[in-house]
Formats: structure tokens, sequence, C-alpha cells
């Protein structure tokens, strides 16, 4: 699977990447139906799987539970072959979500978040969307995030957007913008537009709808149609979609 860069950052990335809230968390999730948290020799045997088809972007946050703390133990020894795509701002306890967006917590949440994933750095450091992007990125946090890249700790910043709004206002002053986009849902088409215009990185959520689109071939074809998608996301615990899932790209790819 060929490597596409990530924007304008220095980061390459695979077309597809894997999820990995089901490895930690199966509580007030949107899946279609429940699923037991599996064992980490299993997920190690799916990590593994991902390598060997050539994925190497991981996407993870410290409101999936106990995803961050596995991962730090699952990819001992090989941190340098996988992107990691990490986020700040949302939080999961007792069964609830909820939200911080001061500088003061990002310190706290990057640097557990490090301690967790047993490295000293994150390849995509990503603000955790509540819907309300564009209050959410103020410029204080926009400027605490532009400085934990320039101490190292993130090698790239921007937002999980659930609005184009909030996408547009983070390509201001920033590298990545995750947002949805799939054939029943555009709304947020002019992040894709801006980023194609201005070589700004687009890395796509939801392009399944949260597993409710079985079409996967059309979906993908839909995805990266676009000229801005630089990357997709897709969550799986089950090692038989997910060699479907690289099937299923597009051969233009």
């Amino acid at each position: 699977m060929d490597k596409k860069q990530l924007g304008n950052t220095d980061i390459a990335i695979s077309p597809l990447g894997l999820g990995t809230v089901k490895f930690g968390r199966n509580q007030g999730v949107k899946y279609p139906e429940e699923f037991e948290i599996p064992d980490e020799a299993f997920l190690a045997e799916l990590l593994w799987l991902a390598k060997d088809m050539g994925i190497n972007m991981l996407d993870t946050a410290p409101a999936y539970g106990a995803s961050e703390e596995r991962l730090g133990r699952l990819l001992k020894g090989q941190r340098e072959d996988w992107v990691i795509v990490g986020k700040a701002g949302e939080e999961f306890k007792d069964g609830e979500s909820f939200y911080n967006f001061t500088p003061a917590h990002f310190e706290m949440s990057l640097e557990r978040s490090l301690k967790r994933l047993n490295t000293d750095y994150i390849d995509v450091f990503l603000l955790h969307s509540d819907g309300h992007d564009v209050k959410n990125l103020s410029d204080e946090i926009i400027k605490t995030m532009q400085g934990f890249k320039e101490r190292g700790m993130v090698r790239a910043i921007g937002a999980s957007t659930n609005t184009a709004e909030g996408g547009l206002v983070a390509f201001l002053e920033m590298d990545v913008v995750m947002a949805s986009y799939n054939p029943t849902y555009t709304d947020e088409k002019p992040v894709l537009d801006y980023a194609a215009a201005h070589n700004k990185g687009v890395i796509l959520k939801k392009a399944l709808s949260s597993g409710h689109n079985s079409n996967i071939e059309d979906a993908f074809e839909f995805a990266f149609s676009h000229p801005g998608t630089s990357g997709i996301i897709v969550g799986t615990i089950n090692p038989e979609h997910l060699r479907q899932n690289v099937a299923a790209l597009p051969g233009s790819l």
C-alpha cells in the first residue's frame, strides 16, 4: 500500500488507517452491533495483520477507554513503524463523556497520552470535537497546540471537527483536519475543497457512517474521489473486515 503525504507535513500515511475505539471502549458508542473488547493477544495479531497489509496509521484518544494504554504495550519496539493520531479535549468516565478545552487540560492530557502510549511524541495531535468547533478553537488553544509542536511533543496539529466552519478555522493556523464525509453526509465538503486548494491534510472519519454503510467499495470510492482526502480512518476488531477494507480501496490508489 503506497503511502501518501499528509498535506504539507513531512508525515507519510497509508490511505487507510485503523481506528482503535474498540480496543478500549464498548460503552456509549454508535456502532450498529454490541461487541466485547478483545484481549491484547488478539489485538497484537490484528496490528500485525494491519502492518503486513501496509497500514501505518492508528487513531486513538483519551476518550477511547483503555486504547492508549493498550497501544503503549502493543507497539513496544515498533513505534517508528506507526503514525499515531491522538486527541485531547474529550474525556470518558463512568459511561459519560465530558469536555475540557483549556490550555492546562491540554497540557495534562498530552503528557498523560505520551506516558500511556510509551512514546515521546505523537504524530498528529487533534482537538476532539464536542460540536462547538469554532468556539473551542480559541486563540489560546491554538497557541498551546503550536507550542507542543515547537517543543517536539507532536509533529502536526489540527482538529477533529463536526462542522465545516470549524475545519476552515483550524486550517488557518494548523496542519490537519479530521472531517466527516460520506455519500449521505457532505456538509463538510468545503473543508476538503480548501485542503485540495491549499495542500492541507484531511483525514476522514465516518467514511462508512460508523458501520451503518455496508457498501464499502462505493463509500471508499466516494471518499477518495475528492482530491482533498489524504486518508481515512475505519475502526474494526474483525480481521476479515480489515482485509475487506483493504481490498475495497480504489484501484486508482
